[in-house]
């Protein structure tokens, strides 16, 4: 099933990173905590499609670099925040502006890892930057590649339940 790239009204995409900008939400997100190891760049994430509030959602930060994406010592962090049916909304810290691959899982038991059936494939709902389509297997690291070419920015992903 194909995904789409939702955005706000007020967003005006920024070239073709696939990151969003939203106006005013930078000094909205000074007033609130981030998620993530602290730094002065910082990206909004919109995890929309969450079928209950059971859990938690774990957001991963993974860097520019294709042999690090999906491997247990790749990413800069793992962090989570309490689920919410419907979307939820948090801002993480990234260690500059770049490129990265942000990817998110429900941990509908709050047991602190992605769950997998004896055959492999997940059993908790995932997703990554730019949405692509996971029907046949995990997406290619450049598929999921997003710009942060500066603080405030914002992504949309969408979750996709087995």
């Amino acid at each position: 099933m194909p995904r789409r790239f939702f955005a706000a009204a007020i967003a005006v995409i920024a070239g073709s990173t696939g990151a969003l900008v939203l106006p005013g939400d930078a000094a909205q997100a000074q007033s609130r905590q981030c998620i993530g190891t602290k730094s002065d760049t910082i990206a909004h994430v919109f995890v929309d499609g969450i079928q209950n509030s059971k859990g938690l959602i774990a957001i991963t930060l993974y860097g520019n670099e294709r042999s690090k994406f999906l491997s247990s010592d790749g990413h800069y962090w793992v962090d989570r925040v309490k689920a919410k049916k419907g979307t939820v909304r948090t801002c993480i810290y990234l260690p500059e502006p770049g490129a990265y691959v942000i990817a998110v899982y429900h941990d509908e038991n709050a047991n602190m890892k992605l769950d997998r059936s004896s055959f492999g494939p997940p059993t908790e709902a995932y997703g990554f930057t730019n949405n692509p389509g996971t029907l046949f297997g995990l997406p290619s690291f450049g598929r999921v590649l997003t710009s942060f070419p500066k603080s405030g920015l914002a992504t949309r992903i969408t979750l996709t339940y087995p």
